[in-house]
């Protein structure tokens, strides 16, 4: 019963990898691969992908290889090979080998050409325009080109043309010849090879003219790899016939990589499209990839997330053959959950006010002793000073208060100071302007924490700073980036659907022992949310960012 409760568990593709172990198939090999093209920094629905692509090797002792799919020079960059690498180890795993499409180029061009001279593949001199109107349509066959019957010794030589530089973008590329009448539109003569002389490549320089298409490069380079297990997303199951017939053309033994396919990941009040966001990060919308409201995984990051958090979730949803869109509260609750049990508690004032202990001896100063952590007592303990003059939160005071106001009011109710003693409110002072500048109010020494008398009942515990305990921090208060749910499914200008209120900027008094605090350090600002100290922090200057409230806030909205 028990095995069998565990095989429950499994997702599709870890039922189908343990069945082909089990079986035998590939001599009981495993191998995947992580294949990202370095056209743009990668995102949380990446994140699922690497952890199917690395994670299942590494559950059954498998190998994951990462794989630059580096065949469109126009848009790659070196820039983006070193930020994927740095986010798959922040990520938590290591590939096996480094690997790039690049390294097959010639390997690519001998096959290309062999197919040539099998009659299977001809160069066409038609616009992208014409060869797109003559594929017709999955109920209409589509029309032949008409080069597709030219000489093969034609062919061969037009090919070797391409890749000189004589020719410019766009006028000639190289075709399959398979069928134009299939109903898998994709077998109606593909493109294998495009011209691309504007850019030089990041690995090759001006070697190479013409480049090979995804569909042809992709499947062999797995081949080529020794893949086992192609693990792609949903949007490729149409491209799967291609992939087996181009590697078909030229495999030589009975190994095959096989392709399987799982949902991607979309999630709520974002978008996934890398044109979207290089769209947002050009136009200055955001600060960059690493904006904490993108949802790439280094703004993640600087945000606060954790790999564990990111894990979770990932974990959480699964995977499976449905593409659907996913709450970005699961998200935010897998990172609550992580940060609970590690990050320490500070108390942080986003609007102080002075209050006077009328009672308390002038110019006496004591230590608070107060839980780093009430959740992990591992955490220890720290002092906090105390004197007669402190500040808190000016929402916990209110001159003329309601009877359920609980907190400090004059002649109201008694109310704790976290950590520290009972307080009860006696009067306030106020400016020319009326506006309250200090609150007033007398303790009870016999009620220090920790002590008998602190045993007694009140209804309200406040948050404060010693005025000489604190220091200014600027805080960035950031929230979802979109104000609807899908803002990919909105026809019109997605600027349309920005959140106006996406980042507010604010200064808040601290607990000096935050000027210590390095970049990624994480922090519970008491009662308000989890904060990440920012990496544009310096000496002198604290700035966190808000990784997440302390509740949905956007439940109710």
């Amino acid at each position: 019963m028990e095995e069998e409760a565990v095989k429950k568990s499994l997702n599709f593709i870890e039922e189908i990898v343990e069945k082909d172990l089990k079986e035998g198939k590939n001599d009981s090999r495993l191998q995947t691969r992580f294949p990202p093209e370095p056209n743009g920094y990668l995102h949380i629905g990446h994140a699922k992908a690497i952890c199917m692509d690395f994670g299942i090797a590494q559950r059954y002792g498998g190998i994951c290889n990462l794989r630059f799919d580096d065949t469109n020079p126009s848009k790659e960059d070196v820039e983006y090979v070193d930020s994927i690498q740095e986010d798959i180890k922040w990520l938590g795993f290591e590939w096996g080998n480094v690997y790039y499409a690049s390294d097959y180029f010639q390997q690519l061009w001998d096959l290309a050409v062999q197919l040539i001279k099998e009659g299977k593949a001809y160069v066409d001199e038609q616009s992208a325009e014409e060869i797109a109107k003559q594929k017709g349509a999955p109920t209409t066959p589509g029309i032949e080109s008409p080069y597709r019957n030219r000489p093969i010794e034609e062919n061969l030589a037009l090919f070797a043309k391409m890749n000189t530089g004589e020719v410019p973008e766009g006028a000639m590329v190289l075709r399959a010849k398979i069928d134009m009448a299939s109903p898998n539109m994709h077998f109606r003569d593909p493109i294998m090879y495009r011209i691309i002389t504007s850019h030089a490549h990041h690995r090759t320089g001006t070697e190479w003219k013409a480049y090979p298409m995804y569909d042809y490069a992709h499947g062999q380079s797995d081949y080529f790899e020794g893949v086992t297990h192609s693990i792609c997303t949903l949007e490729f199951v149409v491209h799967r016939p291609l992939y087996d017939w181009f590697i078909d053309q030229f495999a030589n033994s009975d190994y095959r990589p096989r392709q399987y396919e799982f949902n991607r990941l979309n999630i709520t009040y974002t978008v996934m499209s890398k044109r979207k966001m290089l769209q947002l990060v050009q136009e200055g919308v955001v600060a960059g990839w690493d904006d904490p409201r993108m949802p790439t995984i280094c703004g993640l990051r600087r945000r606060g997330y954790t790999p564990s958090a990111i894990r979770d979730f990932i974990d959480r949803i699964g995977y499976t053959k449905v593409d659907g869109m996913i709450d970005v509260s699961l998200l935010e609750h897998s990172i609550r959950e992580d940060l609970k049990p590690q990050a320490h508690r500070v108390s942080a004032l986003f609007d102080p006010i002075k209050l006077v202990i009328t009672n308390y001896p002038e110019g006496q100063k004591e230590y608070m002793t107060t839980d780093n952590n009430p959740d992990n007592e591992e955490a220890g303990t720290r002092q906090m000073p105390f004197s007669k003059e402190i500040y808190i939160e000016r929402g916990d005071f209110m001159e003329d208060a309601p009877k359920d106001f609980y907190r400090l009011t004059p002649g109201g109710r008694e109310v704790r100071l976290k950590s520290a003693y009972i307080i009860q409110c006696t009067g306030c002072e106020k400016d020319e302007d009326g506006n309250i500048t200090t609150v007033y109010c007398t303790y009870d020494p016999t009620t220090k924490s920790g002590s008998e008398g602190s045993k007694r009942k009140v209804k309200s515990t406040i948050n404060w700073l010693d005025k000489d305990g604190c220091i200014s921090a600027e805080v960035r208060l950031y929230d979802r980036l979109f104000k609807v749910e899908d803002p990919a499914a909105y026809d019109g200008d997605f600027h349309d659907l920005l959140n106006e209120n996406s980042l507010e900027v604010k200064t808040a008094l601290v607990e000096k022992h935050l000027e210590g605090a390095q970049p990624g350090d994480h922090f519970q600002f008491l009662k308000i949310g989890y904060f990440t100290v920012d990496k544009d922090s310096q000496d002198g200057k604290l700035i966190l960012n808000r990784t997440v409230s302390l509740k949905d806030n956007w439940a109710k909205k």
